[in-house]
């Protein structure tokens, strides 16, 4: 049964009582501005920060001869250090760090920090990275091993691969050899920015050996780990608070900018923020770009025999997680299809640009996109309906799309039915009405490690303590329903303590679209372990046995009479006080070892684009799109509606308008004027939302991951309904206007 409580967190927004990273206050806090580098590759050949010094209210200047004794850091790779010491190797890299008393005198002393360089050969795009003779962005890969993700990068010495994927299965080539068709493409997909709302905010307190901060950050434990190895400090002396986040989407995982600001405050002893534009972020961090070249064999009956697929990612100046980001991509580009024979290689290359980072379903639009599309080509060389090819070749509930990943645990051809059957194509006489469709499946969930607290009060209140962070996804909202329902208690009762690592017990992060089915599951069994103790507690001094006890609303009953919670509490501690405190922990030996294979579940959508193109310009308009996903359970429908919609609207984004463009390296379009993403304008004006309830998920009350599958099928989809009415591919993304317009003038 899903519920649709107000949340909390909304009320608290909308009012305005809500506090983010840049409403809090220190006690002597100081403000930091970043100089940063508008060189693409080079050496610093000097830092003149004396005139900037000079000016009142300014406390100090850092640069990298400051903190170079911190060493590098990194999650994967120990590749970044604090400020740029000896060379700067992207446009945007902080060389040097103005700290005042006030955040405007800090911007305006960094104008006077003089900053000489020397130009190095620069490695502008991935293809220019994988060059024999191409420059190397770092001479070494210093490799860290199960830091953030079990297992490791495993780059290529001397070269600017700092992670490569190789997966095979079976025996391409003879099936290639045996095959009716093999059919070979090509695709793109640009740098996308996360635009959170809320850019990157960052305080830090360092002093008595100890250092507290305050972020944005979406992975708090990966935060405290990083720092307290960066400076010596026991992980119990480094506390990561997380308030109220302005959206993510991945751009605030694992660690951004807190080294920096931390490093700061190390260094002057004094609290130190540094609140960042919407300009600045986009010189933090971007979704990899992807050039992928995908070929596939069938046999006459329209049957998959082998599909090879070579993915590279421009992961920028800096590792961040782009290993797990192209092993990931390998893996969805798969698709839910029965493959006997794969060739799959996914590579994550240095360049000289904007670090890449997480971004919602890591790897899997880049895969989606190349995937799909190319599946619709290969439907209408075979003369198949694109769903007929699909249907073909989809992989049933139970089978296996590759043999180390966890069988497919859905029905996509229901979620082709359902979408089919929402999306009804009405044509008027003479308009060409395109329609596409196209599917994904992502392999979520990763590392099924959480613990939760459930504090049942004496007055029946509850709170929860989970390191699961609110970025506006409804994550608290959701944790109090199911506490509530497992504590058979008013979900007005249950409280969830903002994030706190001095208070929260350990948990990985808030992403993967695992915080319902792990975090979640954390909490039922802290809910259900407080349970157990009430209960007992009740027996004895009732002098009934537990099993006659069941909770109910404000208390417990035996059937006959209800007995408050007050009532037992009192009668068991002899004072009017108390409490009871429930701990859930899931661990990948949980549920008898069924959390240790990967996929935890499988995360997967269905999409029908319905398009209409302006032959004259190229215009597309959006009308109608449907998405379908099996989600095994709601838990609030409004908060699951939204999430799929919004992955849908955040994917449409890269499908018609979004692009971090670089020339020769250097951001051309990195500000929130230049930068183009959707409107309300450009929301379809029909959009179908269909969630599919079995029940057999693996999180509480049956749910399975959500959040982040409605991304995937949109811009294939789009792309497919232009192939489809019009009978031309787009294979870069985004589907801009000028590119459909001269891709229709060639095909006349």
């Amino acid at each position: 049964m899903h519920t649709s409580n107000p949340r909390a967190d909304l009320v608290e927004k909308v009012t305005g009582r809500a506090t983010f990273v840049t409403d809090i206050e220190l006690p002597g806090m100081l403000h930091a501005f970043a100089v940063r580098s508008p060189m693409v590759h080079a050496r610093i050949v000097s830092i003149d920060a004396a005139a900037a010094r000079e000016q009142a209210g300014v406390v100090d200047v850092l640069t990298g001869a400051d903190v170079a004794s911190l060493g590098n850091w990194g999650l994967l790779l120990k590749d970044r250090p604090v400020l740029a010491i000896d060379r700067v190797r992207y446009v945007g890299e902080p060389v040097a760090l103005v700290i005042a008393e006030s955040h405007e005198i800090a911007e305006d002393a960094a104008e006077l920090v003089q900053v000489d360089y020397d130009g190095l050969p620069p490695v502008c795009d991935a293809g220019a990275a994988l060059a024999a003779d191409a420059p190397l962005v770092h001479e070494r890969h210093d490799i860290i091993a199960d830091y953030y993700f079990k297992g490791q990068a495993k780059p290529v010495e001397n070269s600017n691969i700092f992670h490569r994927f190789v997966s095979e299965v079976g025996d391409v080539a003879a099936a290639e050899a045996s095959a009716a068709l093999v059919h070979e493409d090509r695709f793109s997909f640009p740098s996308i920015f996360h635009y959170a709302l809320e850019p990157h905010t960052v305080i830090a307190d360092y002093g008595a050996d100890q250092l507290t901060v305050w972020a944005g950050a979406q992975t708090p434990a990966a935060v405290q780990k990083t720092l307290s190895r960066l400076f010596g400090l026991p992980l119990a002396r480094v506390r990561v608070i997380v308030p109220f986040v302005g959206g993510g989407f991945g751009g605030k995982a694992s660690v951004k900018i807190e080294p920096l600001v931390a490093a700061a405050s190390w260094k002057l002893r004094r609290p130190v923020r540094l609140a960042q534009s919407l300009s600045e972020s986009m010189l933090t961090c971007r979704r990899l770009s992807a050039d992928i070249c995908i070929r596939t064999a069938v046999n006459t009956e329209g049957r998959i025999l082998a599909k090879s697929a070579r993915i590279v990612l421009d992961g920028g100046a800096y590792a961040d997680t782009g290993p797990a980001i192209a092993t990931k991509a390998a893996n969805r580009i798969i698709g839910p299809y029965v493959i006997p024979n794969l060739k799959l290689e996914s590579m994550a290359v240095y360049t000289n640009k904007v670090p890449g980072a997480a971004f919602r379903s890591i790897g899997g639009p880049q895969a989606v996109w190349a995937a799909e599309s190319h599946m619709d080509n290969i439907a209408a060389r075979i003369g198949l309906s694109p769903t007929e090819f699909r249907l073909r070749n989809l992989a049933s509930r139970g089978e296996r799309i590759r043999p180390d990943l966890r069988p497919l645990d859905i029905d996509m051809g229901e979620l082709m039915g359902a979408v089919g059957q929402a999306v009804v194509t009405n044509v008027v006489d003479g308009e060409r009405v395109g329609r596409g469709l196209a599917v994904g499946a992502s392999d979520p969930g990763i590392v099924p490690m959480s613990n939760a607290l459930v504090r049942l009060k004496i007055d029946g209140s509850i709170l929860i303590a989970v390191a699961s962070v609110e970025i506006g996804q409804g994550v608290q909202a959701t944790m109090a329903n199911i506490a509530a329902k497992a504590l058979n208690q008013p979900v007005e009762a249950v409280t969830v303590l903002a994030t706190d690592t001095a208070i929260a017990p350990f948990d990985w992060g808030t992403g993967a679209s695992r915080s319902t089915v792990i975090v979640g599951l954390s909490v039922e069994a802290a809910a259900r372990d407080a349970a157990e103790q009430i209960i007992a507690m009740a027996a004895d001094v009732l002098g009934v046995e537990g099993g006659k006890l069941v909770l109910v609303p404000g208390g417990l009953s035996d059937g006959a009479t209800t007995i408050p919670f007050e009532t037992v509490f009192h009668k068991t501690f002899g004072v009017d006080s108390g409490e009871v405190i429930g701990r859930g922990a899931i661990t990948p030996r949980s549920k008898n070892g069924a959390f240790a294979q990967a996929p935890l579940f499988w995360e997967t959508a269905a999409g029908i684009a319905e398009v209409v193109v302006d032959e004259d310009t190229g215009e597309i308009t959006l009308r109608q799109y449907g998405t379908a996903a099996d989600v095994g359970r709601v838990i609030n429908r409004v908060a699951a509606e939204g999430q799929d919609e919004g992955a849908t609207i955040q994917g449409l984004g890269h499908a018609l308008f979004e692009e971090l463009v670089f020339e020769d390296g250097q951001p051309v379009n990195a500000t929130p004027i230049d930068y183009a993403i959707p409107t309300i304008e450009d929301i379809p004006r029909t959009l179908h939302t269909i969630l599919i309830e079995h029940g057999d998920g693996p999180g509480p009350q049956g749910a399975r991951g959500m959040g982040e599958g409605a991304i995937l099928p949109i811009a294939p989809a789009i792309a497919n309904a232009i192939f489809a009415a019009h009978g031309v591919r787009v294979t870069d993304l985004p589907l801009t206007p000028e590119k459909v317009w001269r891709a229709l003038k060639q095909r006349s």
